[in-house]
């Protein structure tokens, strides 16, 4: 399989990292409008054939896949352009801005017959892809309540820079650069965890966002820190459990953890991912009575990466697939809209 890198940011290395150590896949250009980082990503990673305009790198047609690794507003159009090309696309997410948008994409993928993922990284995490099992088999009963959270601290504390002096950060805290805030950026991530482990998408939601006061006139330069900062969630799922997903910039003592709690009526897990470790538990059976709660072994999983070199060469069905990253997007905008209703309970249609 020949890839095509499209975008050399920071999440670019990560794509690249992960596809050179698999020997069914070739790395055979790079596309990015600037020139000085195109290079030097290009050198890093031994990547032979550089373009600035995806236009010429389509033109030139000598590969079969693409990972997008653009900024979010980009994702759409730059996808089409893929799309009718013919080639395969790992799409950063969110797939897209707007639930139209992505259902766009989604649809064109079907059309042309090719392979379309989003890289909602946290499937990598073993012990949720373990937790969805047990869920699936109805280890723990029918699913009635969930607690989900992800929890961040980078706006208290300077582990991954300092986003008062260093520039890079800010467009993150800014609507008008294109951010949609701690719901856009983290958001799809705990949506995703959940939803995944809880075998059932959003049927309706409940919502607050809150953006804090964070510098003199709420704004840096040229930047306006108008995007929400926190969120929490109300929300029904289609297999009628009720729960709350929040997600924070504020969690201090939290780098960047997820949680999740899913309660059955025959059973309890608890999925937690901090500091880069992994537990999974459960209590179900005998254990109710005394609360008694058990570790779960999980074995590692395959990288989205993996999974999607997989699909296109057939060895695995495309997991998660546009059509899940667009039904994601919905509940995001359905969110939204509710929070400018003042927390208003909204169906999500997709």
């Amino acid at each position: 399989m020949r890839l095509l890198i499209l975008g050399t940011g920071n999440m670019a290395g990560n794509h690249a990292a992960a596809f050179g150590k698999n020997p069914e896949v070739e790395i055979v250009a790079g596309v990015d409008r600037r020139p000085e980082m195109l290079a030097g990503f290009c050198d890093k990673y031994a990547i032979p054939h550089r373009f600035e305009d995806l236009e010429d790198a389509i033109a030139w047609g000598e590969f079969d896949a693409v990972s997008n690794v653009t900024p979010d507003a980009a994702h759409h159009p730059t996808t089409l352009q893929l799309l009718h090309a013919g080639k395969h696309v790992l799409c950063e997410k969110p797939l897209a801005t707007n639930v139209a948008d992505a259902a766009e994409m989604t649809a064109l993928a079907g059309d042309k017959g090719v392979v379309g993922m989003v890289n909602l990284s946290y499937r990598d995490v073993a012990v949720l892809q373990k937790a969805a099992q047990l869920v699936a088999a109805g280890e723990i009963g029918a699913l009635r309540h969930f607690e989900a959270s992800y929890l961040q601290s980078w706006l208290t504390q300077p582990a991954w820079g300092d986003w008062r002096t260093q520039s890079q950060w800010l467009w993150r805290l800014s609507r008008e650069h294109g951010s949609k805030g701690v719901l856009g950026d983290v958001g799809i991530h705990i949506l995703d965890f959940a939803t995944f482990a809880a075998q059932s998408p959003v049927r309706e939601l409940s919502c607050r966002l809150k953006t804090f006061d964070k510098a003199e006139g709420n704004r840096i330069g040229d930047y306006p820190l108008d995007a929400n900062d926190s969120f929490t969630m109300q929300a029904e799922l289609e297999n009628g459990a009720l729960g709350t997903i929040t997600a924070t910039r504020f969690a201090s003592g939290h780098l960047n953890d997820l949680r999740l709690r899913l309660y059955g009526d025959k059973g309890g897990l608890e999925v937690l991912f901090e500091k880069r470790g992994e537990s999974l538990r459960i209590c179900r059976g005998a254990d109710l009575t005394e609360a008694r709660w058990q570790e779960v072994a999980a074995e590692p999983v395959p990288t989205v990466y993996e999974r999607f070199a997989d699909a296109i060469l057939a060895k695995a069905g495309p997991e998660p697939d546009f059509a899940h990253g667009a039904r994601l997007q919905a509940a995001l905008d359905t969110a939204e809209l509710s929070d400018a209703k003042n927390g208003q309970f909204l169906k999500v249609d997709f």
